[in-house]
């Protein structure tokens, strides 16, 4: 790489890199029984704006590529962000209906399985993280979104057997 002297410690002329779990790049990511949707890095801070905004550009956009037509449902934990007054009002106006969902129902959240899939790769710079992440997503075969789509019935039940405790999945 060439540079001007003096310059080599300009953030414009280095690359970020990863060492031991030190950096981290945040996604925005959709999936369904047809397959995975659309996976965007979010840029800066996450706020409720954002996350319209990355609502606006990708879901419907994920929904017509998968083809799931007009009616589908659509599911997202309770962080504030998802239960804003813009998001809802988002979902709305955009005819999407929204499963309703427990708080701190992880167990229930088929994507955090897929998210297992991505974590294998040790990338060295947080640009070839998002690359890495990009590139696995992609290769998540439709049969796994099929399973974790079909198995949430399943989910369900054992939390509820559980009575909120942590179950297997």
């Amino acid at each position: 790489m060439w540079r001007k002297p003096g310059t080599a410690h300009h953030l414009s002329n280095t690359v970020p890199t990863v060492k031991r779990g030190g950096g981290s790049i945040m996604l925005w990511g959709c999936f369904s029984a047809a397959g995975t949707g659309r996976l965007v890095a979010i840029e800066g801070k996450m706020n409720v704006a954002k996350h319209r905004d990355i609502l606006d550009e990708n879901l419907l956009q994920s929904a017509q590529d998968l083809r799931l037509g007009q009616r589908f449902s659509f599911q997202q934990d309770n962080d504030p962000k998802h239960t804003a007054k813009i998001t809802k009002e988002w979902l709305h106006n955009n005819s999407v209906t929204v499963l309703e969902w427990p708080s701190r129902s992880h167990d229930l959240i088929p994507i955090e399985h897929l998210k297992m899939a991505v974590h294998q790769c040790l990338p060295s710079n947080l640009t070839e993280l998002e690359r890495i992440c990009k590139e696995e997503w992609q290769r998540i075969p439709k049969s796994r979104c099929e399973k974790l789509v079909a198995s949430f019935p399943k989910r369900l039940m054992a939390v509820l057997d559980q009575k909120g405790v942590s179950t297997k999945y």
